[in-house]
């Protein structure tokens, strides 16, 4: 398996090879041999030369993907070049309406947008806050919002619909 990682802005060319337990890492030109575990949901424990390291995957709000390693935070962005296919049919449906959903529980602190509003793609709509961190959701497409479900101030489920963008 082939895949483009960008790692803090930095683009790199991964090539993976399974064998049972181990794996044949190629990063850029530089080969990894490592022994690689999922310990609990979206961490890894991972050998290599005999050095243990923690490799945990966190997502924002906003939908950005964070790596952690030991103490250090990289953000992350993991291209499969075999799902251009999947990402353009993504990019046809984005014609219609696209719900924005709440990605945990929180609080609403701040509706950027109302209702009727032109919006840019990536363009603020609501702020939510989880976990003391407020978190800007944003409009996955251009167009207008056409329903607002969310108040400042209420709490909000995860999966629960904010706004809908036509």
């Amino acid at each position: 398996m082939t895949y483009e990682v960008v790692i803090d802005g930095v683009l790199h060319k991964v090539e993976l090879q399974q064998d049972g337990a181990r794996w044949r890492c190629k990063v850029d030109d530089e080969f990894h041999e490592l022994d690689v575990a999922v310990t609990t949901r979206d961490v890894l424990s991972v050998i290599e030369n005999g050095r243990q390291y923690e490799v945990k995957r966190e997502y924002s709000l906003s939908g950005e993907t964070h790596m952690i390693l030991g103490s250090e935070r990289f953000a992350a962005e993991v291209r499969d070049p075999r799902s251009l296919r999947s990402r353009r049919a993504r990019a046809d449906a984005a014609h219609g309406p696209v719900k924005i959903s709440a990605p945990m529980s929180g609080k609403v602190v701040r509706v950027i947008v109302s209702e009727g509003e032109e919006v840019d793609a990536g363009a603020g709509v609501i702020v939510v806050e989880a976990m003391k961190m407020q978190n800007e959701i944003k409009s996955p497409k251009k167009g207008t919002v056409r329903k607002l479900t969310a108040q400042e101030g209420a709490t909000v489920n995860a999966g629960e619909t904010l706004a809908v963008i036509e």
